[in-house]
């Protein structure tokens, strides 16, 4: 944001003149950016692509181009674009991949920003109501370069039998672009800090809030399915025997279980707020019973807890979430410096949003994974809506109380009368 405040100091050349330094050009800056970060995760995938072919057969059947193209319908398919296989349409999305491309997004995103954060209006000047495209420009080029190697890579995967989706590819890099690359090219180029001071504190304290608490719940969640893999190991390493594969093989085998890791995380999240989640028609999974079909050779499924009715003390998980936004939601707003019905709506508000939020990435995670009664796995996305806004929204309503009722308390202390020049809304800091 310091860049904002002040232009680049002039620079003397060897002849004695000063000229201006200028800055890099704002377009080409934005574009390289969206293409490097759409080919960054791209070839990494590609060179894996080949690995695996060559670790397959030693390369005796195919060409290297195989692989290659194992790894571009990898990335598309982390982009939404979904695959045939055998016939069979799947539409679940990797969302390991996906969480690899918003990382690349964030990355080059912040990189722009801080590059393009002398171009416009300065602060003062963005303070005094003066229009700037800057970031709204920059992240228009950044979503067209990205997108033109999305084009590019469907295209030329297009021809084969998987068949993957272009419209949806398309779809989830808006998506990512407006959700990862653009809060990161604002708060790269020192605009987001400038945006948000105009905005309330509590809204700001809400935000903090949500973001928070989001993130605990899915490291939470992320620990539940951990243990319960690890309490299962010796099915999982069963599973992968059966298939017989090398060493190389049982590697890439573990690569692709990876990639759905983030999709089992948000599983085990819709788990332990109750309404639990399908693997494949007339299924469910929940902490009250479990119904399971046959199901396919996949390491991850050894987590599943056994069919019939769990025990009792399963149930009492369902207490994490509520625990984890109360927690949470304490530490966030202790020490702010907000009136206690600010932290009331802070508290609250950033709890509903945080569940939300659970919702919409849940309904991410789950998709077709073959044919037949395999074509319905995930959570069941409404359920977990009313649940997680319940859990979160509750549970950072009762983190925020204490902190509340200190501020209170402090704010009936007070003299009814306000010393001489202090404000009638003086805000209250209170003590966690």
């Amino acid at each position: 944001m310091t860049s904002l405040l002040t232009r680049p100091d002039r620079s003397r050349h060897d002849n004695g003149r000063t000229d201006a330094a200028r800055p890099r050009p704002l377009v080409l800056i934005a574009t390289l950016g969206g293409a490097l970060a759409a080919l960054g995760p791209l070839v990494v995938l590609l060179a894996i692509g080949v690995i695996g072919w060559f670790a397959t057969d030693a390369g005796v059947h195919g060409a290297p181009r195989d692989g290659m193209q194992v790894g571009a319908l990898a990335w598309l398919a982390g982009h939404g674009s979904g695959v045939t296989v055998m016939g069979a349409r799947i539409t679940i999305v990797p969302l390991g991949i996906t969480a690899i491309a918003a990382w690349s997004m964030w990355r080059l995103g912040h990189r722009v920003g801080d590059s393009i954060s002398g171009h416009g209006p300065d602060a003062d000047r963005i303070s005094d109501g003066e229009r700037d495209l800057t970031v709204p420009t920059a992240v228009a080029l950044f979503f067209a370069a990205y997108a033109v190697v999305a084009v590019v890579v469907a295209t030329l995967a297009a021809g084969t039998t998987a068949d993957p989706s272009l419209p949806r590819v398309l779809g989830w890099t808006l998506l990512l672009t407006a959700f990862v690359a653009a809060p990161a090219i604002a708060i790269g180029s020192g605009r987001a800090a400038i945006w948000a001071a105009f905005l309330p504190a509590s809204v700001r304290a809400g935000a903090a809030v949500a973001g928070a608490v989001l993130a605990r719940l899915l490291a939470v969640s992320a620990v539940v399915f951990v243990v319960a893999l690890v309490a299962s190991f010796d099915d999982a390493a069963t599973m992968t025997a059966r298939l017989h594969p090398s060493p190389s093989e049982a590697g890439l085998y573990t690569l692709v279980n990876a990639a759905f890791a983030p999709n089992a995380a948000l599983f085990s999240g819709s788990w332990l707020l109750g309404p639990g989640f399908a693997v494949g028609g007339a299924t469910l999974v929940s902490p009250g019973a479990v119904v399971l079909g046959p199901l396919p050779v996949v390491p991850l499924l050894a987590a599943l807890p056994s069919v019939g009715t769990p025990a009792g003390w399963v149930g009492a998980l369902m207490v994490l979430p509520p625990l984890v936004a109360a927690v949470t939601t304490h530490r966030t707003l202790r020490g702010r410096l907000l009136s206690w019905d600010r932290i009331a709506l802070a508290g609250c508000g950033g709890g509903l949003a945080a569940g939300v939020g659970f919702a919409v990435l849940a309904s991410l995670s789950g998709g077709a994974a073959g044919p037949g009664r395999m074509r319905f796995v995930g959570p069941f996305t409404r359920d977990v809506l009313v649940h997680a806004v319940t859990a979160c929204g509750i549970g950072a309503l009762l983190g925020a109380s204490v902190l509340t009722w200190l501020a209170w308390r402090a704010a009936r202390a007070l003299p009814s009368d306000p010393a001489p020049g202090a404000g009638a809304d003086t805000d209250i800091r209170t003590e966690g």
